[in-house]
């Protein structure tokens, strides 16, 4: 099958294209899942086609704001109920670390997150923001003298592009300062997006917005199983791995005066990896976001 679309057809063409049936692949059923799950993770979490640009909309309960409002060191003056003594410490000193736990728990498929857009009462700003979910009621327009945003720019009828340009990003300064961005905390080895915002604006019902990127299931998108990077990392890494189950047989010879050279099999599958990583990091990896301060 060239083209294969599930994961026992990639295991096949990875198998073919090392030798089999003419030659015995000497790696055990269970190593060539690994090998392919360690494949499909690599992909997911560096190549650009392993994730997708999502939404996701998230409405707290009311375990989510019992735990947000618990100990919050950013909007809490005191520890009013009880503390979460921070993972992993130990000693005499383990009740001076705490951990706040205004967190809500995410899917792990989820590969890393953006934004979140949130009501702006929760980050300081006020119900005539832009920012977040947060709209002007009903009727109001953030252009009308009554909200003063762009008092002095004159009318728009007629205004030419310089002064529209200038209205715009007045309009946008002032949604930044009114309505500003949440602060957020995310690590996917946790499954736990950090919210430092004010949880004791938020009741239960309160609806949140996540820009984030979540890794492609195979299982639903089996055009993953013929990416020409897929394929090519699983040949090299099941070479390599054949070469590591044969290298303690180095120079045992077979009949015919065939010898067996693991240690060249192993050599040559680390080359091909390190070579088609670099060839992630160069053409197919997304580009580190900068940070600007």
């Amino acid at each position: 099958m060239a083209k294969p679309s599930s994961r026992q057809e990639l295991v096949d063409y990875a198998l073919r294209r090392l030798g089999a049936p003419v030659l015995e692949i000497n790696v055990a059923d269970e190593q060539l899942d690994d090998i392919l799950d360690d494949t499909i993770q690599h992909f997911q979490e560096r190549h650009y086609d392993g994730v997708i640009r999502t939404y996701l909309k998230y409405e707290f309960t009311e375990e989510d704001i019992k735990r947000g409002t618990e100990y919050n060191p950013f909007f809490q003056a005191g520890i009013t109920t009880t503390m979460n003594t921070y993972p992993g410490a130990s000693g005499p000193t383990v009740n001076k670390f705490v951990e706040n736990s205004n967190y809500i728990q995410i899917p792990d498929h989820i590969i890393g997150i953006e934004n979140v857009m949130v009501p702006p009462s929760a980050t300081g700003g006020n119900s005539y923001g832009f920012g977040g979910i947060g709209i002007l009621g009903p009727g109001a327009s953030p252009y009308s003298s009554g909200f003063g945003y762009l008092g002095g720019m004159g009318g728009f009828g007629g205004m030419d592009m310089t002064s529209m340009y200038m209205a715009q990003a007045y309009l946008s300064t002032y949604n930044f300062l009114a309505n500003p961005p949440a602060i957020i905390r995310f690590n996917k080895r946790q499954d736990r997006l950090y919210l430092d915002i004010n949880w004791n604006r938020l009741s239960a019902g309160d609806i949140i917005i996540i820009e984030c990127y979540r890794a492609l299931d195979p299982a639903h998108f089996c055009q993953i199983y013929n990416d020409s990077w897929v394929k090519k990392y699983l040949v090299a890494a099941v070479k390599k791995q054949w070469g590591q189950n044969l290298i303690k047989f180095t120079g045992t010879k077979l009949p015919g005066g065939i010898e067996m050279n693991g240690r060249q099999l192993y050599d040559d599958g680390v080359r091909e990896l390190e070579e088609i990583k670099q060839d992630m990091s160069s053409a197919y990896e997304l580009p580190p976001l900068d940070f600007v301060g």
